[in-house]
């Protein structure tokens, strides 16, 4: 005869699941010469569903002086992006410096701490990754990944890179399209934005 124990009392309810996490964003940040983009896939699931297959996760901002694009839950992003552009009007021109406050304010404001965002931002001469734990980082390599196949596209941007003759978006084109057949939670709706 078989034993019944009951559930621990700080078990999770079986009939209660927590809600299903956001997922669904791969956004690649290629440097080329003169030319930088930012590309990012449109797909937004909740748990394994797709709900939306055309979002727009890249935007100029500063009026077309920067692009940015982001993963994570879409009104934690829409805040980052309207924080970044306040910060970009009182820092004209100055991309590491506005991104530089805006990382204090997400590390240190009790609201912003909450987010679950990060960003890719690029102007003409840089191109940042920040995130909610206060870091503003610059790649050696001119590239950026994030997002649930941000590393799938990065790695394929690392070995698009060393193919004489294509451009930036050829290669975030292509380095997209080879995330979007690996990464669950990334399609190939692909929005671009240059400098």
């Amino acid at each position: 005869m078989s034993k019944v124990v009951p559930p621990r009392k700080d078990a999770p309810m079986a009939d209660h699941p927590s809600p299903a996490p956001w997922h669904g964003t791969t956004i690649l940040s290629v440097r080329r010469g003169d030319t930088v983009v930012i590309a990012g896939d449109g797909q937004v699931s909740m748990g394994q569903t797709i709900v939306k297959g055309s979002a727009r996760k890249v935007r100029p901002l500063a009026g077309g002086s920067v692009i940015a694009g982001f993963a994570g839950a879409t009104a934690d992003a829409l805040t980052l992006f309207e924080r970044l552009e306040n910060k970009l009007e009182r820092f004209p021109g100055q991309l590491t410096r506005a991104a530089v406050e805006m990382a204090k304010d997400w590390r240190t404001d009790r609201y912003l701490r909450r987010l679950e965002a990060m960003m890719a931002v690029a102007d003409r001469s840089v191109s940042l990754v920040l995130t909610g734990t206060g870091d503003v980082m610059e790649p050696d390599d001119g590239l950026i990944g994030i997002g649930s196949g941000g590393n799938f596209a990065l790695a394929a941007a690392r070995a698009l890179i060393a193919v004489d003759g294509l451009d930036a978006e050829t290669i975030a084109r292509r380095a997209m399209a080879i995330a979007a057949g690996i990464d669950v939670y990334t399609n190939g709706n692909v929005t671009i934005e240059t400098l």
